[in-house]
């Protein structure tokens, strides 16, 4: 089977000769990586990756040489001096209060999205090809807004609420019509809604003001012939019925520390493909690669039957996990015939 073939079977919940796996890394974990390999695109030619992915979320480009501030195309400013260096943290909000005449359309470079998406359509490669929106609904919102805003005004301003997520959906959309113009396989659509226990903002506010929006969202990428993929960090186990209703084919960030995996391939492995399970948080930084080996093989097994599964660390290594931690994970990956 090509690699393209085993991500659909899982998607489809069929069985494949093997599972498919995916691996992303963080700028600075890639750059630790990279001295390692040969070829600079180790992630897809040695690695293996089953999924090859492009992800739009407004080009943050910084303002000033040195500077660690980046402003994307929704006039966001990111302020990247801290530790995170791949996202950073929202300087200022763009809205500063529930007013709609503070919002601007953003600054769309519609060549550029073209380009990014058929760098992707147009590679020559068997994988599996996604293109997405990161910051898709709930993100964007509290980007413009500041996060504790965001929330708040759920409570206090719905109508303003609604109104911006009209707003940004009009524009997702936009993105999604886009896209359909190319021949990829699925769409990921990046927003976090969990913690580690429970939602951010509540099963009822995100029925609300989440749930409806991306319904639509979800309608326009399947009318285009793709897959579904859908990014949320921590615990939205109360949101798996809302999702499977609306549509998601896939779910991913898929986090141990917060799901029982066999609870989950029990109640909802049969609706939907999970990409993720090897934990980033506990297991690759911290235990032994034999550790690692030995649980990398027990989550596969688990996860695996029937398929529905795509075997991947929960989120990007990030550069405190050691080459020979990693390596263990695609120990098992690449050889799964002698483990499984």
């Amino acid at each position: 089977m090509t690699r393209k073939e085993r991500v659909l079977a899982a998607l489809r919940h069929q069985a494949s000769d093997k599972v498919p796996h995916h691996c992303d890394f963080t700028e600075q974990a890639r750059r630790m990586m990279a001295p390692h390999f040969a070829v600079p695109t180790f992630e897809d030619d040695v690695l293996d990756n089953h999924l090859y992915c492009g992800q739009y979320w407004g080009w943050p480009t910084e303002r000033e040489p040195g500077s660690e501030r980046f402003v994307d195309e929704y006039g966001v400013t990111w302020n990247r001096s801290g530790a995170d260096k791949d996202i950073g943290v929202v300087d200022h909000p763009v809205i500063p209060a529930p007013d709609m005449t503070y919002y601007r359309e953003p600054a769309f470079d519609e060549a550029r999205f073209r380009r990014a998406v058929e760098q992707v359509s147009a590679r020559d490669c068997d994988q599996f090809k996604v293109f997405g929106i990161g910051f898709s609904l709930f993100e964007r919102a509290w980007s413009y807004l500041t996060f504790e805003e965001a929330l708040y005004n759920m409570a206090a301003e719905p109508r303003f609420m609604h109104e911006l997520f009209e707003r940004i959906l009009a524009y997702n959309l936009k993105l999604i019509a886009i896209v359909n113009e190319y021949p990829l396989d699925a769409f990921y659509f990046g927003d976090d809604w969990g913690q580690q226990h429970g939602t951010l903002m509540g099963p009822v506010h995100w029925q609300t003001f989440i749930k409806p929006r991306l319904a639509r969202m979800y309608e326009a990428a399947h009318d285009g012939g793709k897959y579904v993929i859908q990014h949320s960090c921590g615990d939205i186990s109360a949101l798996f019925p809302d999702l499977i209703e609306i549509g998601l084919d896939c779910y991913q960030t898929f986090q141990p520390e917060i799901y029982d995996l066999a609870w989950f391939k029990r109640e909802y492995g049969r609706d939907l493909s999970v990409w993720g399970g090897i934990s980033t948080q506990q297991l690759l930084p911290r235990a032994t690669p034999d550790q690692i080996r030995a649980e990398t093989i027990r989550i596969l097994r688990t996860m695996s039957d029937g398929g529905g599964y795509i075997a991947s660390p929960t989120h990007a290594v990030t550069p405190d996990i050691r080459f020979d931690q990693i390596m263990a994970m695609f120990d098992v990956f690449l050889n799964q015939e002698r483990y499984l």
